[in-house]
């Protein structure tokens, strides 16, 4: 059996190699980098803290389209998982969450609109969102485009804290 006590967060030196490689080998650590959104979405890992290393590994402009690719492929991952496989699991976890049953019948009437408004609050966390939206009848396409606009501010932010961050540490 597992033992979650014994796992621990990759200390400074594991993370810091992990960035260094992603940033010597060009293109492909950008696309690794940006598909490992995915796992970590459906995985509850938070997204900021890939975020705040796209920004210290790739600096602002790319760390933001790394970020922002990754954070929308992942937000899609994890929308469907509960869509399908995790259907019944996603709906127990989310039964006593009033916030979130009330989300769920306004995105019956307008789905774009709600998607990209709970995207641009960080009061509503974005691994729970992304859950919880797959549940309702949000159409697919429309929550993807919502998801990607309503995520951008706080990507941008997060990436320009770690690109300023690798600054700092440079100096």
């Amino acid at each position: 059996m597992l033992d979650y006590q014994q796992i621990s967060m990759p200390d400074r030196n594991t993370l810091a190699w992990f960035l260094d490689w992603v940033q010597g080998i060009g293109f492909w650590g950008a696309v690794l980098f940006s598909a490992a959104y995915v796992p970590a979405a459906v995985l509850f890992v938070p997204g900021s803290l890939l975020t705040l290393c796209a920004g210290f590994a790739f600096g602002v402009v790319k760390g933001t389209l790394v970020a922002s690719a990754g954070s929308t492929a992942g937000a899609a991952a994890a929308f469907l998982v509960a869509r399908t496989v995790a259907r019944d699991w996603v709906s127990r976890r989310i039964a006593g969450r009033p916030r979130l049953a009330a989300i769920g019948r306004a995105v019956e009437k307008e789905d774009f609109k709600l998607v990209l408004l709970t995207r641009l609050s960080p009061v509503l966390p974005f691994n729970v969102l992304n859950y919880a939206f797959g549940l309702t009848r949000a159409r697919f396409g429309k929550y993807l485009l919502a998801s990607w606009i309503g995520m951008l501010p706080g990507t941008v932010m997060y990436v320009y804290l770690g690109a300023a961050a690798n600054s700092v540490a440079s100096l």
